[in-house]
């Protein structure tokens, strides 16, 4: 059982940000910057392109309403797009708060965020999620 699926399961703590019934977003553990969260399938797929176009677009469009609820509460020029696929094999989307190329770089070290920062940012971005309803 991968990381990704004990958080769907509850098994284990995460910054939920947004989630449906076949996706869940949380905020990154290790962030390249403040607001740097996860998108993931429910359904445990190890590579992004091994999901069916019904799930591989719905995650898609579930991303890009997560990135917009982002965007509208973060700092930022831009929310960057990265799909690595290699750290977990679980399918996921990493959305970053961005101002140029470099924020996006994985080679960079991860900040730390605090806790109660942790909570303040996952909680804009859901209350933000729900208001695009």
């Amino acid at each position: 059982m991968t990381i990704f699926e004990k958080i769907v399961a509850g098994e284990l703590p995460s910054y939920k940000v947004a989630e449906t019934e076949n996706c869940l977003a949380f905020l990154d553990a290790f962030p390249l910057k403040e607001g740097h969260l996860l998108v993931i399938p429910k359904l445990p797929t190890d590579y992004i392109f091994d999901l069916n176009d019904y799930d591989y677009s719905e995650l898609y469009l579930f991303a890009k309403k997560v990135a917009k609820a982002m965007k509208s509460v973060l700092p930022c020029n831009r929310i960057g797009v990265a799909v690595i696929g290699l750290e977990v094999p679980h399918a996921h989307i990493h959305l970053v708060p961005i101002d140029s190329v470099g924020d996006i770089d994985f080679s960079q070290p991860k900040i730390e965020v605090k806790a109660n920062r942790m909570n303040e940012i996952a909680t804009s971005i859901a209350k933000a999620f729900q208001e695009l309803d």
